[in-house]
């Protein structure tokens, strides 16, 4: 990439919070062989349609050579204070635009869910599986760094995602280093590397479920101690129920007792550590 393409404040957060190594990737690659996995693609319903109000605004943000986009809510008061929000592997469809709205409304921050995809919608699960295998985990963090561009150096940031999304939500986290303040993740791939867990600042919320045969309870064990090793602070929720539990339009393992009970943990979690 040529410097004149890139804007002053990209190369200072580049230099301020370069991205460390290629860790991640093994990470993403362990979530991403699951789409070869018939009982991982079967457990997820189809989305439904027609979840979200149309409050948001997509935008378009510099993110290297190619622009990236998001959907986007800001708070009725001007603040500094951002949620990211990272999508499953369907990618930003209406299921997330509905987070978007949610998030915004209960704690009247800047909301922003980042698309992963460029612009491409799974709209079967062979579609989203083969999104997912295809995302280009260099590409996905040259449009996170556009996205702490875009939303400015002096932004505190709370970051959430959930499958696909709640591993990306925790490399964002480290990549973003002391201006993250708080780290949500649901049922998504924890970062294994203790030299990358080293760079990360925020305090973590891991929601998990006990039936989940994918992200299971060694996967979390494991995380504990990853977490326990390198000092670094990790809260643990643990529901029983299914992997994307979460999610309302999968009708099949949607939990709404847990889910509410999860969106609460988390919501006490931001206003702890970002608020």
């Amino acid at each position: 990439m040529r410097v004149e393409n890139v804007s002053a404040l990209t190369i200072l957060l580049f230099l301020a919070f370069p991205m460390q190594g290629q860790s991640c990737h093994e990470a993403n690659s362990e979530f991403v062989a699951m789409a070869d996995d018939p009982g991982f693609v079967e457990s997820h319903e189809l989305p439904a349609e027609d979840m979200r109000t149309n409050d948001g605004t997509w935008i378009q943000f510099e993110a290297g050579d190619l622009p990236a986009r998001g959907y986007e809510m800001k708070s009725s008061e001007e603040t500094n204070k951002w949620i990211l929000i990272f999508h499953e592997w369907w990618g930003l469809n209406d299921n997330i635009k509905r987070e978007v709205e949610e998030w915004s409304e209960r704690l009247n921050v800047n909301v922003l869910a980042i698309d992963l995809y460029d612009g491409k919608i799974g709209q079967t699960r062979a579609a989203a599986g083969e999104l997912m295998q295809n995302a280009d985990p260099e590409r996905i963090k040259t449009i996170i760094r556009g996205a702490f561009n875009h939303i400015g150096e002096d932004a505190e940031i709370g970051t959430i995602g959930w499958c696909f999304g709640g591993g990306w939500s925790l490399q964002a986290a480290i990549e973003g280093q002391d201006r993250v303040r708080a780290c949500v993740m649901y049922y998504g791939m924890p970062e294994k590397d203790h030299e990358r867990l080293q760079s990360l600042e925020a305090p973590v919320l891991g929601i998990f479920a006990s039936q989940d045969q994918w992200i299971n309870g060694e996967v979390v064990d494991s995380f504990k101690e990853d977490m326990s090793e390198v000092e670094k602070e990790l809260s643990v929720q643990v529901y029983d129920a299914d992997h994307a539990f979460a999610n309302p339009s999968n009708e099949n393992v949607y939990d709404e007792e847990a889910a509410r009970d999860a969106m609460n943990k988390a919501t006490a979690f931001f206003e702890e550590h970002l608020l």
